[in-house]
């Protein structure tokens, strides 16, 4: 079977290619980016792709979005995410629409190299592995406001938001910098499932959500 690897760590990812080997797996290429995944996939057509979640340019969520294309565009390529963090915002949408070929395991539970191998194994034959932590933090979120996601701190900033407060207005209410003000808004938008668009069109729809309008 023939594999695609996609980490930006190069340690992690000589680690992960390793394994695969070991596994029985020929691995056809190895790349950093969300970019280079999709580009290696479409070029060497593998059996499975293990990808990190968060990759450049934005360390946020470009893996699993890259993971959603690869099931849609080559759907029969599996797909195993292996992050340090459970990326709620697309995560949902990609078990929901693909019931097999599907993986994601946190990396800090990955200790049997054994059974990680056997877990790409079954996924790249069709199977299915979710990590329990991620099984029950989606749960969560399906049953929850999105707004009860936000921190103490990214609700006072909301809050200001609405009340038309710009940026710097709002370091100077909570004597804070206008960076981290400008982390806080990403981190609101990212939690309230907003689309895609211009940074403007989002910080409305951001506030809209916080009154109960949209």
């Amino acid at each position: 079977m023939r594999a695609v690897i996609a980490e930006d760590s190069v340690l992690l990812r000589i680690g992960v290619v390793k394994v695969l080997e070991m596994a029985g797996f020929e691995v056809a290429a190895e790349v950093g980016d969300a970019e280079a995944l999709l580009a290696a996939v479409e070029e060497h057509r593998p059996d499975i792709a293990v990808v990190d979640v968060r990759m450049p340019p934005g360390f946020t969520d470009e893996g699993v979005r890259a993971a959603l294309v690869i099931r849609q565009q080559w759907p029969g390529t599996s797909v195993l995410l292996l992050s340090q963090y459970v990326e709620e915002r697309y995560a949902a949408d990609l078990l929901s629409a693909h019931t097999s070929g599907i993986g994601y395991l946190l990396k800090q539970r990955v200790a049997d190299v054994e059974e990680f191998a056997d877990t790409l194994r079954r996924v790249a034959t069709g199977g299915t592995a979710l990590d329990p932590q991620v099984v029950s933090q989606l749960l969560v979120r399906r049953h929850s406001d999105p707004l009860d996601r936000l921190t103490p701190r990214e609700r006072e900033v909301l809050e200001l938001m609405a009340g038309g407060r710009s940026n710097a207005g709002i370091a100077g209410q909570l004597v804070i910098s206008e960076s981290a003000v400008a982390k806080h808004i990403n981190s609101i938008l990212a939690k309230l499932d907003l689309p895609k668009a211009d940074a403007d069109h989002r910080r409305v729809l951001a506030v809209l959500r916080f009154l109960g309008v949209a």
